[in-house]
């Protein structure tokens, strides 16, 4: 089997593909499992050395459109049994940069649904979108609680973009291009690594920085509301995506995956368990309008059946995250940790 990770060098990307390479095969749409042979890291970025030592891993790098252009080497789509289209401007950076955001989220998609749709390959297709496709506004309030009826509203760019995409998978897909799966991700946290551009990254930020003895922004109210999901969570939901049988999966609409919700005041509270009052004395609280406007139209709690019939469950609590990460991540901790 032969699979391709578009963004396959990012946070995600490359936790996908070691989750891969250790499970060593897949069982594509409920067929019978078959061994993992090759995976492909498309990116702008070089993919993390201990990728890059694996004798299946192949990386191609540069501008993802370039790359799906008609008279780029089609090569590696040509034999690809399942995509796990992941790359994506984030949505600071497109609400920032229209053109961006339309580039990345918008044209690649198209680009890759056309490049898969001329090869006549009909692979898997997973498509990583947002929650960030349902949004609050006075004119068309969100209900409390979302759920797998409720009707995307997007209000960013990076929402609207995010929503477009789905709908070209499922068409798609109902035109039997592909076999397309697109699935919601909340807002992951704990990210490790460096701040991204995304209006969410203070979710990881204020967890992260805090554990290296850093401060960081906190710019939104405690009460702020938000839909959290692990990064072992995310992966569990982008991989029973591509196992899932039509049957299982049902409509061709996106999946929400399931989430944890939880509060800005509440994340902390467990970051304090964790890590006592030195990690939330490093909070610094001062507001930023502009991330808040964004936050604040996105949903806080979800009841996802369609999410769980696949077996999927969200994260046991914010707590159980944090401490997941200091395990994982135990030379980025520098506080000391409570039991």
């Amino acid at each position: 089997m032969h699979i391709v990770i578009t963004g396959g060098a990012g946070f995600l990307g490359a936790r996908l593909a070691r989750t891969l390479l250790a499970q060593g095969q897949l069982s594509l749409a409920g067929a019978p499992a078959a061994s993992i042979e090759r995976i492909t890291l498309v990116d702008r970025a070089a993919p993390p050395p201990d990728l890059a030592a694996d004798a299946r891993i192949t990386a191609i790098t540069g501008d993802l459109n370039a790359q799906l252009s008609a008279d780029a080497d089609s090569t590696a789509w040509r034999k690809a049994d399942a995509i796990f289209h992941l790359a994506a401007a984030v949505s600071g950076e497109c609400e920032a940069d229209f053109d961006l955001g339309m580039r990345s989220n918008f044209a690649a998609t198209h680009a890759l649904l056309e490049k898969v749709r001329a090869l006549g390959t009909k692979p898997v297709l997973v498509f990583a979108s947002s929650l960030a496709v349902f949004g609050d506004s006075p004119e068309q309030p969100l209900p409390p609680v979302i759920d797998d009826h409720t009707l995307p509203t997007p209000q960013t760019s990076y929402g609207i973009q995010k929503f477009i995409g789905e709908q070209l998978v499922a068409d798609f897909t109902r035109k039997g291009f592909v076999r397309g799966r697109s699935v919601r991700l909340m807002t992951v946290s704990v990210r490790p690594g460096k701040p991204n551009g995304a209006a969410s990254g203070f979710f990881s930020g204020m967890i992260r920085e805090p554990l290296a003895g850093l401060r960081a922004a906190c710019p939104v109210p405690d009460e702020t509301p938000v839909a959290i999901a692990s990064p072992a969570r995310t992966i569990e939901g982008l991989l029973r995506a591509a196992e899932a049988t039509d049957a299982q999966w049902g409509p061709r609409t996106a999946l929400n995956l399931p989430s944890l919700a939880t509060t800005v005041g509440d994340m902390a509270a467990a970051l304090e368990r964790v890590a006592g009052k030195a990690a939330t004395d490093l909070l610094d609280r001062t507001p930023d309008a502009t991330i808040r406007r964004i936050v604040k139209t996105w949903p806080g709690r979800f009841d996802t059946p369609r999410a769980r019939a696949l077996g999927l469950a969200p994260d046991e609590s914010f707590e159980a995250v944090i401490r997941a990460y200091v395990r994982e991540s135990p030379d980025a901790v520098k506080l000391l940790i409570h039991a």
